[in-house]
């Protein structure tokens, strides 16, 4: 039986009435978090320690801290971010309500440093979290203007180069590293920076070893429909050029994860997810311009 969000119950766990729909507590405990009326509600209590640490891995992420109990505190013991996808990618949760809740993640290089893809909230106790599992962080990767805000200080932390391309410089007008144009740059080895615009006018990917593709906000993994898929209604810039730029990059990008700044992840085949990365570019060359509207998003 699912609850009313925003309701507290004698049962315990609820999500209160500051959620904002962004999606990040039911890729974390899609048994336990569904979404009711347009916002996440507890479906049901946690029953084992199994789902217990789903629930306070989500609360944990939640950028609104939205997940409560009317009694009991969230145990620190039971964060478990930054938490390994695999050997080399860290999830870092702790979403940022100033980065609309967006997921970073660490990426763990061969030389024994990380780079960090976007960034979680901002603070120095986490920053020495995620160095003490992943190394030093030498690069901070923006994929775009709206994941922005906290970039300068985790740089600053790091002692890191703070990336960002020129379409969306102005929200990052200190960045140590500018990409231009539109052609692929490689950052680091084996490190691939594929300019995209259309969500924002500058928005990157980056693909490490063939392997795993940071997409930001260009497109995600959808539950919905299962497949790759652009967020429609939240394209800030243009659509007709997001079409463009996959016609453009796609037949150029190999990966098997799908690691984006929002939506669920997902790991495939690198052919299977290049055939549908293809298809992904067709369908959005057939669609028009449509008012921005966050709200109407369903992943």
């Amino acid at each position: 039986m699912t609850e009313d969000p925003g309701q507290e119950t004698e049962s315990g766990w609820y999500v209160d009435d500051r959620c904002m729909n962004c999606d990040v507590a039911r890729q974390l405990a899609p048994s336990l978090i569904v979404e009711t009326d347009g916002r996440s509600a507890v479906r049901h209590q946690p029953r084992n320690a199994a789902e217990l640490q789903q629930l306070h891995a989500a609360a944990h992420a939640c950028p609104t801290r939205s997940i409560r109990h009317p009694t009991q505190q969230l145990d620190p013991a039971l964060d478990p971010f930054p938490l390994a996808l695999d050997e080399h990618v860290h999830l870092c949760g702790h979403n940022s309500l100033r980065t609309a809740g967006a997921n970073s993640y660490l990426l763990r290089r061969p030389s024994g440093t990380a780079m960090m893809i976007d960034t979680p909230r901002w603070s120095p106790a986490l920053a020495d979290r995620y160095e003490a599992a992943a190394g030093p962080v030498t690069d901070v990767l923006l994929t775009h203007r709206d994941h922005a805000t906290h970039g300068r200080r985790y740089a600053d932390r790091f002692g890191a180069r703070l990336w960002i391309h020129e379409g969306d410089l102005d929200a990052a007008p200190d960045a140590d590293r500018v990409l231009c144009g539109q052609r692929p740059t490689e950052v680091a080895e084996g490190v691939v920076a594929h300019p995209l615009p259309g969500h924002t006018r500058g928005s990157v990917l980056y693909v490490a070893d063939d392997l795993y593709c940071f997409s930001g906000g260009s497109f995600y993994w959808s539950r919905m429909t299962g497949d790759i898929e652009i967020a429609e209604n939240v394209v800030w810039y243009s659509v007709d050029e997001l079409a463009a730029s996959l016609a453009r990059t796609a037949g150029h990008l190999r990966f098997a994860w799908l690691l984006p700044g929002h939506g669920d992840r997902m790991r495939l085949s690198a052919d299977d997810m290049g055939e549908r990365l293809a298809r992904l570019a067709e369908r959005t060359r057939a669609l028009r311009p449509r008012p921005v509207d966050f709200t109407a998003h369903r992943w």
